[in-house]
């Protein structure tokens, strides 16, 4: 009986578990229209007003008008993660009444006209994803420890391919015959 006891409250943590982690994010998506409604910021460029590992909730783009000071969401094309930034400059065209917003991480010396796509000098507002509605201090360490482990993982294997590498280069050089098997790292 004990070990039905044990087997009936580990099915259902597991399965308040998987509601959490499917069902949670799904409601957030529904509740605030926007794709990504929570993620952690990977950089120190927002610091001091949201640090690296802090959790930054987004809410959909109403039909606000976009306004200085706001913190956005965006993605610039040939970058990985999405990007959060203040809003320093909006321009409205006077003729066709376009608006460009430029962005900058608070903790940056220059605007953010790097980060974009080659040859775009401000962002449009199809570009923003959504506006910052508030932050969780320290909820996406999490996140940031899997990306810096990732990155630390890719450079020692490419550390690793140097060295084999560099010895491989080093064996040729001298002569010597290298089979299938030296590079394997098979003994003769």
């Amino acid at each position: 009986m004990k070990i039905r006891h044990v087997l009936t409250r580990s099915i259902t943590f597991l399965v308040m578990v998987l509601v959490l982690l499917v069902l949670v994010p799904e409601g957030m998506m529904l509740v605030t229209g926007v794709k990504s409604p929570a993620m952690a910021v990977l950089s120190e460029s927002m610091e001091p007003a949201i640090k690296k590992g802090d959790m930054v909730f987004v809410h959909n783009m109403s039909n606000e008008p976009f306004r200085e000071g706001e913190v956005v969401l965006f993605k610039v094309d040939g970058f990985e993660h999405l990007i959060v930034h203040r809003v320093i400059k909006v321009y409205e065209h006077r003729d066709t009444r376009e608006i460009r917003i430029l962005t900058k991480g608070d903790n940056n010396s220059v605007d953010d006209r790097f980060l974009y796509a080659s040859g775009q000098l401000w962002l449009q507002p199809h570009d923003i994803i959504g506006r910052v509605a508030g932050y969780l201090p320290y909820a996406g360490w999490p996140s940031v420890f899997i990306s810096e482990a990732y990155k630390v993982s890719l450079f020692l294997l490419m550390k690793d391919v140097a060295e084999w590498w560099k010895h491989y280069n080093s064996r040729s050089t001298m002569g010597n015959n290298v089979t299938t098997a030296d590079l394997c790292g098979l003994p003769p």
